[in-house]
């Protein structure tokens, strides 16, 4: 429960984390997108100055060239000043001073413009600075939160996954000690009983022999003889589940075989063995993880998925051994995880260190489909 509690904490640091970054980077967006709004508007007015400006350089010139036209006339009539009436002496004088006034104010007017013009440019420069830092931190914002949810479900899984692991071996362990009663009771009730029995028929041979026939004590000798191989078979039974010896006098093709052969006329079950490639001795460690990764799935398809048929195929390459076991039981959502689906855990534990790998097909009713691939590296 507290661990629980724990997960969900982190999750909503996380979350507030990334949260807080994409809102940073939908600030900025927005910054960008004013920027770039007020960026069009003025280029729009610098397009609009600048046509201003041509038009007050152009009537400026205009103006300039009526007032050189208008100076030499005044400079006509103070020449020949007896030669123009009062009248037209002051039109002259007010007309030329008329268009030197215009003159100044319209280039009063193409000074103002040329500053607005100016000044509009530093701002569109500055602005688009401005879109291009926006654009780069958005794009920076964008890597580092892809970086972040990545880094983040990668903890989740490492958590998760230590989680599991701390769990698996807290599984083992319940498992040992529960593989330790099942050992004590098979061996209380099989051999155990047995011996007690043969101790017991032994005694009955001794009193038969001595007050009864010989034939009699023979029948019996034979019924203990009976009892004794039955409680070797037992002992013999209970050794190979622990780890059959064949396996290092044989190797893993033929104890394989055999585990099969055992486990079909036991259960009742159709099973194909299959064996292609070399046959050749494997080092220790394989053979065992290649032997037990095989009795997990055999063991699981007839114990958990009710099969009626499996299928396991062995391919020994020279740098990668492939197991392949089918069976056509129930079938189980792979998306789903099992409460006590340690079984799985284990295999994925012995393949990982083999530097292999496994995968799990299944579908609810359609049986699974194990793919295990592991690379040969000791030779």
């Amino acid at each position: 429960m507290v661990r629980k509690i724990e997960e969900k904490a982190l999750d909503l640091i996380i979350n507030e984390m990334v949260e807080a970054v994409e809102n940073s980077k939908d600030e900025i967006f927005h910054i960008g997108e004013e920027s770039r709004k007020e960026y069009e508007q003025l280029q729009n007015e610098l397009e609009v100055t600048k046509a201003n400006v041509i038009q007050t350089i152009e009537a400026g010139d205009q103006l300039e060239q009526k007032v050189r036209f208008s100076r030499i006339r005044l400079s006509e009539v103070s020449q020949h000043f007896d030669q123009y009436s009062e009248v037209e002496i002051r039109e002259v004088y007010e007309l030329t001073h008329q268009l030197q006034t215009d003159l100044a104010m319209e280039r009063e007017k193409e000074r103002l413009l040329r500053q607005k013009r100016d000044e509009l440019e530093r701002r569109l420069l500055s602005l688009d600075q401005t879109m291009k830092r926006a654009e780069g931190l958005t794009g920076k914002i964008s890597v580092v939160l892809n970086y972040l949810n990545d880094d983040f479900q990668q903890i989740t899984e490492v958590l998760h996954d230590a989680q599991e692991k701390q769990e698996f071996g807290l599984k083992i362990i319940e498992a040992q000690e529960e593989e330790r009663r099942r050992l004590s009771r098979e061996m209380h009730d099989g051999p155990a009983q047995m011996l007690a029995n043969i101790l017991l028929r032994a005694d009955l041979v001794d009193r038969t022999i001595r007050e009864r026939s010989v034939e009699e004590a023979i029948k019996e000798i034979k019924s203990v003889r009976k009892m004794v191989r039955s409680s070797l078979y037992e002992v013999r039974r209970i050794i190979y589940d622990l780890r059959p010896m064949a396996l290092d006098d044989l190797g893993l093709i033929p104890t394989m075989k055999k585990y099969l052969e055992n486990v079909k006329e036991y259960n009742g079950t159709n099973i194909e063995f299959i064996s292609i490639g070399y046959e050749k001795r494997l080092p220790t460690k394989y053979e065992v993880a290649l032997f037990r990764l095989v009795q997990e799935a055999v063991q699981n398809a007839i114990k958990h998925a009710s099969a009626k048929k499996i299928t396991v195929k062995v391919e020994i390459m020279k740098n990668k051994v492939t197991l392949l076991i089918k069976d056509d039981g129930k079938g189980f959502d792979i998306k789903t995880k099992k409460e006590k689906s340690f079984g799985i855990v284990g295999m994925n534990e012995r393949v990982e260190m083999l530097d292999g790998e496994i995968n799990f097909n299944s579908k609810i009713g359609e049986g699974t489909f194990v793919l295990i691939k592991v690379p040969l590296k000791d030779f």
